[in-house]
């Protein structure tokens, strides 16, 4: 469930320098940014678009749009035809696709370096000239709601996690899953996601990443070249909701056909917004680490293996968000073990935090963990890529990310027993159960993705 963890710490100097050294930034004059992290080790490049609107931003009744419309980015413009965006990218030798978030809304291609400029043409031409054709529509909008069936309807857990998230928030956009309700698909039509591109789509409301064996001034001089000539037009005033403050414990229960009961507990949890001054969400990092973030953390060791009160028991969060945040305690009970004895075990761990704290060494060896995702990381164009777009998405910014990992590695002992205290109350809890009912006989489809 979780995204991704914060920045880990504590790299050699070496290591610490190269990955530091770039990227390098500059802004067109249509208001477009283009950051390029240089990385020599092969001679591949990686290219991203983001956009700064994701299902945060859709209204009740337009639910999907955002979603519906990175699908529709690939049916074609005037110069490209309907598919031919993924066979050109074949045809230079990369390989390309698409997500929405909550937050955002990207695009990628990782191709021969060489072949960078035919990649920022093919997007610059839909960022600007995209066809929404309302028959291509018919058929797309289709193929959306069969993945929303194969990843939501026909999914316990899913349905589960969607449902309980409904819950959660009231008020704010979260509450909306980013595929669509289902009824707002039926409804949807083209015109609503012509508006959507013309309102959103334009370089001042995005940004590109690049990363890979690329000069960052050759970089900057294509993207003047391929994006320079957009038209930067004013975007929509944007109105941050405010969730109210939730003043007692919510339950929900859902019914679907599963082999298996599982839980989800969600607790309302702080997002980063100060990197220099913020405290807490750092410490709910290692929190979280520490009960799940390797195979000797405390849930696998203790509720898994040791009482065998779980089949499985995990924890989410993520400290990065446009909105507001939760942190998930979840698992499955064992054989003969109930959901009512697998709140209790995993509510127990928080109190032996809240009471005892956790060891020194305890939060070395969480520490050494999390240093081996960041060396794996590096290892990554594509995830350095995904490190600098995530962090803009948010509100933050890649400069953020040294103040980040300096500031996790002051994380204490201490630190972690305080937020265990102030931030698992269950006047800010919602419970979500997953009552399994007798499974209706029918086949079961992998929630694969769906090639745009």
């Amino acid at each position: 469930m979780t995204l991704r963890q914060l920045f880990p710490f504590l790299l050699a100097p070496w290591l610490l320098g190269q990955a530091l050294a770039n990227p390098y930034e500059t802004t067109l004059d249509n208001g477009l940014r283009i950051i390029v992290k240089e990385d020599r080790r092969a001679p591949t490049a990686v290219h991203m678009v983001w956009y700064r609107i994701g299902s945060v931003d859709e209204v009740d009744g337009q639910s999907g749009v955002a979603h519906a419309l990175e699908h529709m980015m690939f049916k074609g413009t005037p110069s490209v035809g309907p598919g031919e965006f993924n066979r050109l990218v074949a045809a230079a030798g990369g390989r390309d696709n698409a997500f929405t978030s909550r937050d955002y809304t990207a695009y990628f291609q990782q191709i021969p370096k060489e072949k960078l400029g035919e990649m920022m043409q093919l997007e610059a031409d839909r960022m600007r000239h995209l066809n929404v054709d309302p028959k291509e529509f018919e058929q797309e909008i289709k193929v959306i709601m069969e993945e929303r069936r194969m990843r939501t309807d026909d999914d316990p857990d899913a349905k589960l996690f969607e449902q309980m998230n409904a819950a959660a928030f009231l008020v704010h956009p979260y509450r909306r899953p980013i595929i669509g309700w289902m009824d707002d698909l039926e409804n949807m039509s083209a015109t609503s996601l012509k508006a959507w591109y013309d309102t959103w789509y334009v370089p001042n409301n995005a940004y590109v990443v690049v990363t890979g064996d690329v000069d960052h001034q050759a970089v900057f001089e294509l993207a003047r070249q391929h994006y320079g000539a957009l038209a930067a037009r004013p975007l929509p005033a944007r109105r941050d909701l405010v969730e109210p403050r939730q003043e007692g414990p919510r339950r929900i229960t859902v019914k679907a056909p599963a082999e298996l009961p599982s839980l989800l507990l969600a607790y309302k949890a702080p997002i980063l917004r100060d990197p220099k001054n913020d405290r807490d969400p750092y410490a709910l990092e290692i929190l979280t680490a520490i009960l799940n973030g390797h195979d000797a953390a405390r849930f696998n060791k203790k509720l898994v293996r040791e009482d065998k009160v779980a089949l499985s028991a995990g924890v989410g969060y993520d400290s990065t968000a446009r909105g507001p945040g939760l942190i998930f305690l979840y698992g499955t009970p064992s054989e003969g073990r109930s959901v009512a004895e697998l709140e209790a075990a995993l509510r127990a761990e928080i109190d032996r935090i809240r009471q005892d704290g956790v060891s020194e060494a305890e939060l070395k060896r969480t520490r050494a963990q999390l240093i081996a995702g960041q060396v794996y990381k590096l290892d990554s164009m594509f995830g350095q890529a995904m490190e600098i777009g995530q962090t803009e998405a948010v509100g933050l910014a890649w400069k953020d990310v040294d103040t980040m990992r300096e500031r996790l590695q002051q994380v204490s002992a201490a630190d972690v027993q305080a937020v265990a205290k102030k931030y698992f109350d269950d006047n800010a809890l919602t419970v979500g159960i997953l009552d399994p009912q007798a499974l209706d006989g029918k086949p079961r489809r992998p929630a694969v993705a769906t090639r745009h």
